[in-house]
């Protein structure tokens, strides 16, 4: 599974080399040119990490990394720009930044920052075991339970029960699914995410057809009742 990441940068150069060295070592990379535009992006649909340029049209790096953290998304953002000075330094991590490259980087060592990024945060994040009522998740142990009951499911949809629960109360879309389950790379439609999800509830619910756990949101996605 791909780990998705957004590249705000307004110059077409950087943003070509950075996206294509990315690419290159396994990410899928979604890039933007505009602070503003790169705020809804992330709204939308919340990537793995964001790189994120300080000076942008629309709205510059500060304002995105501040409205990010006040909206109460954690996604990691490694701030790269050519101003070189401490207070700028000061003020991208005092705003919620977890780490700063200044112009001119190589392109490996930006590579490694997002790596050791990615694994702080998913340490922090992650816990063993996600519970919500009576349906619980051990992510090391790959295993499902229902009021103590062991589930069976298979590998798909145990990564859809939960990327759900780890996100209760908040609406997926079936295209974040296919990103986040299945890849940029495989060709699959979004009725895939129906079946599995057909399949999930009834292994889980009750009653199938009147669903307590996993809910549909019309026309959009599902999302996990908590």
């Amino acid at each position: 599974m791909k780990k998705r990441i957004l590249l705000v940068e307004d110059d077409p150069g950087i943003s070509m080399a950075v996206r294509d060295e990315l690419e290159f070592e396994g990410f899928a990379v979604e890039v933007v040119q505009d602070g503003g535009v790169a705020l809804e992006s992330i709204l939308r649909s919340p990537p793995h990490l964001v790189v994120l340029d300080l000076m942008l049209p629309g709205r510059n790096g500060f304002e995105v990394c501040s409205d990010m953290r006040k909206r109460g998304i954690t996604t990691p953002v490694v701030i790269v720009t050519a101003r070189g000075h401490e207070a700028d330094k000061v003020r991208g991590l005092d705003l919620g930044a977890d780490d700063y490259v200044t112009k001119p980087f190589s392109l490996a060592e930006l590579v490694a920052r997002i790596r050791a990024v990615l694994r702080r945060y998913e340490q922090q994040a992650t816990p063993d075991v996600i519970q919500h009522g009576a349906i619980a998740v051990d992510v090391k142990k790959r295993q499902t339970l229902k009021s103590d009951t062991p589930i069976e499911l298979t590998e798909k949809e145990f990564q859809i029960l939960t990327f759900l629960m780890n996100r209760p109360g908040e609406v997926v879309t079936r295209d974040e699914f296919l990103k986040e389950i299945w890849g940029e790379d495989v060709y699959v439609t979004p009725r895939t995410v129906d079946i599995h999800i057909a399949a999930l509830r009834r292994k889980l619910e009750d009653n199938p057809e009147k669903p307590a756990y996993i809910l549909s949101v019309r026309n959009v996605g599902y999302k996990f009742n908590a």
